[in-house]
């Protein structure tokens, strides 16, 4: 049976895999047309040694031509924006409007045209030059990268068309593209249009290529590849750690965004000031995209008491008023039972759902679970499981100290939140539980909940383990973003002309350094 074709070395070829995988859509349960390759190592290892080409040819190449590539891309994207639309609603099962063509896709060119806007300019190599010693240094590409997308966001974490890959190639990178198996489609219409961009701009053969599916043990094959410069990864924890094991014993930078439960802490005197408005904002966070978002609200800590009490009653309604949305496939779904199963045996209660909703296609009831603080400190792991989709779990503490203990026992997340009174009356408890948290997230919010993600330089998407593989980098959030795929380049004694221009003296300065008799001497350049 025929399959589509894979994007190796700049060409559209026939895979030569045996194995064959279709997309499915979640909303009826039926297998997607086409057919997809699982590609083989020998092809692998051609788009290893293309990328790697592709590499050595673009060394010391300017910002500008990455940059162009990026807003040619972003052009061509656009063209293609009812055909991305239509293939990622068939396969994510994602409304068209707003969430699709509205939101993500302008989110998706936008951060794009961000990564170029950075490449052109480049202060994110950070160049530095000490004159004293006549040292210099600053980021530069680091070589092929590959990038794993995840399954929950088929254009703004696309593998490639989404944050990892444009940070890669603004750093001057080439990148190997892993697709998603839940949206093929959609990956290979993003690969048409890099394809295009890559042509239009003159970007070597093998700068952008694709492959679709690998098998587990080729996966680790490809991320701890001798050639292989740095590699970012978007999805589970399990698979996620799988590939950070095979790259860490083959020295390979890997920067890994897993799960998160995401706290939230409301404290008592915020429940009394607005309640309903709370319970409103945590329904419409929490539901958003049937919970499948990484920053989704999955614990809220409460104060034990009347207020929490309606409170949770108040959730509970619209909760089971609100439409069971549709999960992005049958693993999701598995995942997802398996994971409230979990939560309930490690001592929590079910207030509503926990079960499949009887819809058409893969969807689960809207659910809610609650337990004790005394018991979630006893069992934090096992009650910190991710049940990924829509749901949360209510932790109810009986006393100011017991909620600030929750705060100290968490798992790294990727945000965490606390929403006070206004006026400053829960002011003592939150300089009791804020410390603690910040700690544990790599973005703390008050009075907001977590779900939105802003394409901005200030924000980090990122947080200590396991919600990343590392807490100090980004995976969104330019420049930020693209040092991971960088490395650090140090000039010694090296004479001007042969520096990067960035470390040369742009104009006549009695501070700027210069090579006399061997060495570098302070003093006018250009005297």
């Amino acid at each position: 049976m025929q399959t589509q074709p894979v994007l190796i070395n700049g060409q559209w070829i026939e895979s030569t895999g045996t194995q064959t995988f279709q997309a499915v859509n979640p909303a009826t349960t039926e297998a997607l047309e086409p057919q997809f390759p699982v590609s083989p190592w020998d092809e692998i290892e051609s788009a290893v040694q293309a990328s790697a080409a592709a590499s050595k040819e673009m060394r010391g190449w300017p910002g500008e031509r990455f940059a162009a590539f990026l807003e040619s891309y972003a052009e061509e994207i656009e063209k293609r924006a009812d055909a991305l639309v239509e293939a990622a609603n068939l396969e994510t099962g994602y409304p068209e409007s707003p969430r699709l063509r509205d939101g993500e896709l302008p989110r998706t060119t936008n951060q794009l045209r961000q990564a170029a806007t950075h490449a052109r300019e480049g202060s994110w190599a950070l160049p530095t030059i000490d004159t004293a010693t006549g040292i210099g240094s600053l980021f530069g590409p680091i070589g092929p990268v590959t990038v794993f997308g995840p399954n929950n966001f088929p254009f703004a974490f696309n593998s490639i068309a989404g944050g990892d890959f444009a940070a890669a190639v603004a750093a001057g990178n080439p990148v190997i593209a892993k697709g998603h198996s839940s949206h093929p489609k959609t990956t290979q219409i993003f690969a048409e249009a890099a394809d295009a961009a890559a042509k239009a701009t003159n970007m070597p053969t093998g700068f952008v290529q694709l492959i679709y599916r690998t098998s587990h043990a080729d996966g680790c094959r490809l991320v701890s590849h001798p050639l292989m410069g740095a590699i970012g990864y978007t999805g589970g924890r399990s698979a996620g750690l799988t590939i950070k094991e095979a790259a860490d014993k083959a020295g390979k930078p890997v920067y890994l965004e897993l799960s998160s439960i995401n706290p939230v802490f409301v404290l008592p005197e915020a429940l009394t000031e607005r309640s309903a408005e709370i319970a409103e904002e945590f329904k419409g966070s929490c539901l958003m995209g049937t919970g499948q978002f990484c920053t989704n609200p999955g614990l809220v800590a409460l104060k034990a008491g009347a207020a929490a009490d309606a409170f949770i009653e108040q959730v509970k309604e619209k909760f089971e008023a609100a439409p069971a949305g549709i999960l992005l496939g049958e693993g999701v779904q598995k995942g997802f039972l398996s994971g409230i199963a979990a939560i309930q045996s490690a001592g929590a209660t079910l207030v509503t759902g926990g079960s499949a909703s009887g819809n058409p296609g893969f969807s689960c009831a809207n659910t809610l679970l609650k337990v004790s603080a005394s018991q979630f400190l006893e069992s934090p792991e096992a009650l910190q499981e991710e049940a990924f989709g829509n749901a949360s779990l209510f932790v109810l503490a009986d006393s100011d100290e017991e909620l600030a203990q929750v705060a100290e026992c968490l798992e790294g997340n990727l945000t965490g939140c606390i929403y006070s009174h206004t006026d400053g009356k829960d002011d003592a408890l939150y300089d009791q539980i804020a410390p603690a948290l910040r700690q544990k997230v790599g973005r703390l919010l008050n009075d907001k909940m977590p779900t939105g993600v802003a394409v901005s330089p200030a924000m980090n998407h990122g947080g200590p383990f396991p919600s990343t593989g590392h807490p100090v980098f980004t995976s969104v959030g330019i420049p930020a973003a693209i040092h991971r795929f960088s490395m650090l380049q140090c000039y010694d004694n090296v004479r001007l002309h042969r520096l990067p221009d960035s470390l040369k003296p742009k104009s006549p300065n009695p501070d700027i350094w210069r090579y006399i008799d061997g060495m570098y001497t302070q003093g006018d350049y250009d005297s």
